[in-house]
């Protein structure tokens, strides 16, 4: 558009009375860097949930401009409630641009649900139906284009309905994520006094973390034994895809040029085996950790804790027995053997070796918890 034909159609505009709807036209040279049009100043705001990103983009009006005051005439009025004529480009029933000037872009990297609608990853124009009980948030393949002067209801990728409530007094139209959770986020947006709310989720956001695992273990990853190790901790901390975290914790300890056999690999190699139900090769592994170079008794000592901690007993106590034989008398030795022992029934020893442990006790909060512990096994009372 000329400047000539953007000059008639202001005039136009204004003889149609279009100002409040328009709002703001594209810069007539579109080669400079000018301020924004109405001084909406761009923002953006980035949400991870997982390994999703979330990003709006938008440009933000404000409640007071030029020395007024419209309080109370954002929402119904500014903004009107339905669909408008917005008095340009033949678009007789637009929704509002959710924001001012370009398109608002609603982005993800990875599929989401919005309101419990699948979204598949991309970039989308954001624009919304106001209304004084229930807003329309509305996604349009179309996320390049200048407000909602050209909206098109056919390039529309997903509507939801979403019920608007009152908030604090907010000048600067903004979009904020109030809820943050590895599995979901809440996006709001909020101008003057109302907030609109918009709920995102991830189905399994640790199955996008495995995938993205696959894909790195291709890479330089699958050549540090450290990676491999790590990688499958991750299965075994998530319960899934034990048999790819088996080959990952395989290849820490033993490939060629890559693995390294140490009391971390071998550990958390026997930690899969157990969970896989391979309880032998299990023990056998771990009596391997415990008896390489690399173990020291703090080690065993937190694997038999973890294993109490999966319910796993008569596993935790071999463990507690076999650091108590390759490092006797060193602390926490007799801590882990208080604690099988209680776990698997034999209070009787579980107190000779808790008294053994505060003996040694290094500090007070050991010494505290070991009194506390010997006080409950004093009164025949196992442990939780």
């Amino acid at each position: 558009m000329t400047r000539a034909s953007q000059l008639n159609l202001v005039a136009r505009l204004a003889a149609a009375g279009c100002f409040a709807s328009l709002a703001a036209l594209p810069a007539y040279a579109q080669s400079l860097t000018l301020p924004p049009s109405g001084d909406n100043q761009k923002a953006s705001v980035t949400q991870h949930m997982g390994l999703v990103k979330v990003t709006v983009s938008y440009s933000s009006p404000r409640v007071h401009r030029e020395g007024q005051d419209r309080t109370g005439k954002i929402w119904g009025g500014l903004v009107p409630y339905g669909l408008s004529d917005l008095g340009f480009n033949d678009c007789k029933e637009c929704p509002w641009r959710a924001g001012a000037n370009e398109n608002t872009v609603f982005k993800i990297t990875h599929d989401v649900k919005v309101e419990g609608k699948p979204l598949a990853a991309g970039s989308y124009g954001l624009h919304m139906i106001p209304g004084a009980d229930k807003f329309t948030v509305i996604l349009s393949k179309d996320s390049s284009a200048w407000g909602s002067y050209w909206y098109n209801p056919q390039q529309d990728v997903l509507r939801v309905d979403v019920k608007p409530a009152k908030g604090e007094f907010q000048e600067w139209l903004t979009y904020e994520f109030t809820e943050r959770e590895p599995a979901r986020a809440k996006l709001e947006l909020r101008w003057e006094n109302l907030r609109i709310p918009v709920s995102i989720a991830v189905d399994d956001p640790n199955e996008l973390y495995f995938q993205n695992l696959k894909k790195e273990m291709h890479g330089a990853p699958g050549f540090q034994w450290s990676d491999l190790m790590a990688a499958a901790q991750f299965t075994l901390q998530s319960g899934k895809h034990l048999d790819a975290g088996l080959d990952w914790a395989q290849r820490a300890v033993g490939a060629p040029f890559v693995g390294n056999e140490n009391f971390q690999t071998l550990s958390t190699l026997g930690q899969i085996q157990l969970q896989i139900g391979n309880a032998e090769a299990a023990q056998a592994t771990f009596d391997k950790a415990i008896a390489n170079p690399s173990a020291k008794p703090t080690d065993a000592h937190q694997l038999g804790r973890q294993l109490l901690q999966q319910g796993r007993k008569a596993e935790a106590l071999n463990i507690f027995q076999s650091n108590a034989k390759k490092f006797p008398g060193q602390w926490p030795v007799n801590v882990g053997l208080a604690r099988g022992y209680a776990a698997t029934g034999d209070l009787k020893k579980a107190l000779e070796h808790a008294r053994m442990a505060l003996a040694q006790a290094p500090d007070e909060p050991n010494k505290k918890a070991l009194k506390a512990l010997i006080e409950q096994l004093e009164k025949g009372v196992a442990p939780k």
